[in-house]
């Protein structure tokens, strides 16, 4: 299907998008979205005809357990909502731990990468066939940036991604950015990848702008595309003509016109690159695969579990990880969580002020991220009031009121020290209704 020019549908854009002139379609993420509802600003580019493709976080495909039924449900429900005609999420795992590994779950909130070996990819291709069989419309999987590299990868990306399209079918979602992004961060050659890579799988792609800090390439979606990522998706165009091309912004938006230009810049790179002549490749050779092994599932998670452990529970790193990067990496965790934290609950730092985001993070370094985001908010007020904290009575008292206003019942799994300090807290407290 052919989808044209696109861009990411976000609520703090939905306006301008209306607006914005040489939209084919737009591209929303799966999660932001109701399964048995649009935002009024989506529907209306329902009704114009406009193509939305819904873009999941959170399956965490490449992760060690199976995929989650009820994920997958709230995905396919969404695509027939949107009447969309595929869906996407990432090669990427998001959480790990749990009874693959005989240990607390955790979640990373973020996209982390997947380690290019063989058990990997057995564990990948089993958890795709498991989504495809649940989607009613093709799944594509998007290649993730990231800061820090496996040891010992038996794999190429492009030679990991080639293999997984042949096992599964799956379509590829290749973003140029994160091409780049493991570039700077990794090495990796952009234009080695797409030559590696099966380019007639290519659902469509996405374009972002990011930032390079002290060597490091931030992808943060909050900044204009850079020529260097533009010469990536020249050198992707001059392999194959893309489906589809999508801008993502996720912050920072800046005003209709500025966006209006940088997809102009996007279609101006893809016409050159069409006009220009291609040249000659010598096409990769195929991976040797070696015969599967047993217990893949259990050696993945063991890995994944310990990774992520180190990056959000502060334990040892494991060997063989570049350390620098790691602290890197596990800055960039804590500071997304402080920023969704403050956007699910926005009473927190306007009650806390200027150190709503130096206690977060503080309390983060110790107690990973585990139910959700508004369940992080609740915890980190909890461990406020049980310190005694804020040390400012007027604000303590709010942030007593608006725990006590949303607090779910005591689970069962928290220690009982921990409900009688609370309890002792609040026994304190004046009574009263707090601001939400």
């Amino acid at each position: 299907m052919k989808l044209g020019i696109g861009i990411g549908w976000r609520p703090e854009i939905a306006d301008a998008l209306e607006g914005l002139p040489g939209i084919d379609w737009v591209e929303a993420v799966a999660e932001n979205i109701c399964e048995d509802h649009l935002p009024g600003p989506l529907a209306r580019l329902r009704e114009r005809g406009v193509t939305v493709v819904p873009h999941g976080v959170s399956l965490g495909l490449g992760g060690a357990d199976r995929p989650d039924p009820d994920r997958l449900a709230g995905l396919a429900a969404r695509a027939t909502l949107l009447g969309a005609p595929l869906v996407t999420e990432h090669v990427a795992f998001v959480r790990a731990g749990g009874p693959l590994t005989a240990s607390p779950g955790l979640e990373a909130g973020h996209l982390l990468p997947v380690p290019r070996t063989w058990d990997a990819l057995d564990v990948l291709c089993e958890n795709v066939r498991i989504a495809q069989d649940s989607l009613p419309v093709p799944l594509a999987l998007e290649n993730i940036a990231a800061l820090i590299a496996w040891p010992d990868e038996e794999m190429t990306e492009g030679q990991f991604l080639a293999e997984l399209v042949e096992r599964t079918g799956v379509r590829l979602l290749i973003d140029v950015a994160n091409l780049h992004t493991n570039h700077v961060n990794r090495g990796e050659d952009p234009a080695a990848a797409l030559d590696e890579l099966p380019v007639e799988a290519i659902a469509y792609v996405h374009v972002a702008g990011g930032i390079e800090k002290d060597g490091v390439w931030h992808d943060t979606h909050a900044h204009p595309v850079t020529r260097p990522v533009l010469d990536v998706l020249t050198e992707l165009r001059s392999r194959v003509d893309p489906p589809g091309v999508l801008l993502e912004r996720d912050d920072a938006f800046p005003p209709a016109g500025e966006l209006a230009g940088e997809l102009t810049a996007i279609r101006a790179t893809l016409a050159a690159a069409a006009a220009a002549p291609a040249p000659d490749r010598t096409p990769a050779g195929a991976t040797a695969r070696p015969a599967p092994a047993p217990g893949a599932r259990e050696r993945v998670a063991m890995a994944q579990t310990t990774l992520l452990s180190a990056l959000v529970a502060g334990t040892p790193a494991p060997e063989g990880f570049d350390h620098a990067r790691l602290a890197v990496q596990s800055r960039a965790l804590a500071a997304k969580r402080a920023d969704v934290v403050a956007e699910v609950a926005p009473e927190l730092p306007r009650i806390l002020g200027d150190g709503f985001r130096k206690a977060f993070l503080a309390y983060a370094r110790t107690r990973p991220l585990s139910g959700g985001y508004r369940r992080d908010a609740l915890d980190f007020a909890e461990h406020l009031l049980i310190a005694g904290r804020p040390a400012d009575e007027a604000a303590r008292r709010r942030l007593t009121r608006w725990w006590q206003d949303r607090a779910a019942p005591r689970p069962p799994r928290r220690g009982a020290r921990v409900a009688r300090a609370a309890r002792t807290v609040l026994a304190g407290a004046r009574p009263g209704r707090g601001s939400r």
